[in-house]
């Protein structure tokens, strides 16, 4: 007989990984998962300088950090995968997806990301770069931020990158492995390195 303990565990480990299956959780597994839920959120709203609607997921080892003036705020029904880094200031619209291992800061000027956006795992957005000045070596560089902003309902494939002064506008997709290095219009598909327009998801 399989041990009901064990069995519970792993499905936390599941639901981590796969937050999405959090929140089509059947009936019977939904109290435990609620209550278990509370006490993740409960500890790291202790710890943390952060905000969280309602009906959110937090993996138990996503990584996030806020601090005052640098608070990471979630809007209702976010998920946040495991091994997830965000350290703010960051703002996640409703229903916003971070999927496992994806790597968000945003610097000093902010990261603010749309309703229904999904980030895919292993994901990097980084809203702050080093100078490049040959005068002095890279860990003496001034760093500079201009912020990040990505719209709403967007599509952010596997191990993209966005880097900083960048705004992706709503219902576009940035397609696995780009690297976004300036802003890309309304319902455009971008691939590439650096990333070029590709298609339109309205003629798709």
């Amino acid at each position: 007989m399989r041990d009901p303990e064990a069995l519970r565990a792993q499905h936390q480990r599941r639901l981590a990984w796969m937050p999405w299956l959090y929140f089509a959780l059947k009936p019977r597994h939904r109290a435990w998962a609620e209550a278990w839920q509370a006490e993740v959120q409960a500890q790291l709203l202790a710890q943390e300088t952060v905000q969280l609607g309602m009906g959110c997921f937090i993996a138990p080892d996503a990584a996030i950090f806020g601090e005052p003036g640098r608070p990471v705020l979630l809007g209702d029904r976010c998920a946040i995968a495991a091994q997830a880094f965000l350290h703010g200031p960051i703002t996640l619209g409703h229903d916003v997806s971070v999927n496992a291992g994806a790597r968000l800061d945003g610097g000093r000027k902010g990261l603010v990301i749309g309703d229904a956006t999904r980030i895919a795992s292993g994901v990097a957005i980084y809203a702050f770069n080093h100078g490049l000045g040959p005068g002095r070596d890279i860990k003496d560089q001034p760093v500079r931020s201009q912020g990040i902003r990505i719209g709403r309902d967007v599509w952010i494939g596997a191990n993209a990158g966005i880097t900083d002064g960048v705004c992706i506008g709503d219902h576009a997709v940035v397609a696995m492995g780009a690297v976004v290095t300036r802003d890309v219009p309304d319902w455009a598909i971008v691939g590439g390195v650096p990333a070029q327009i590709i298609g339109d998801r309205r003629k798709s």
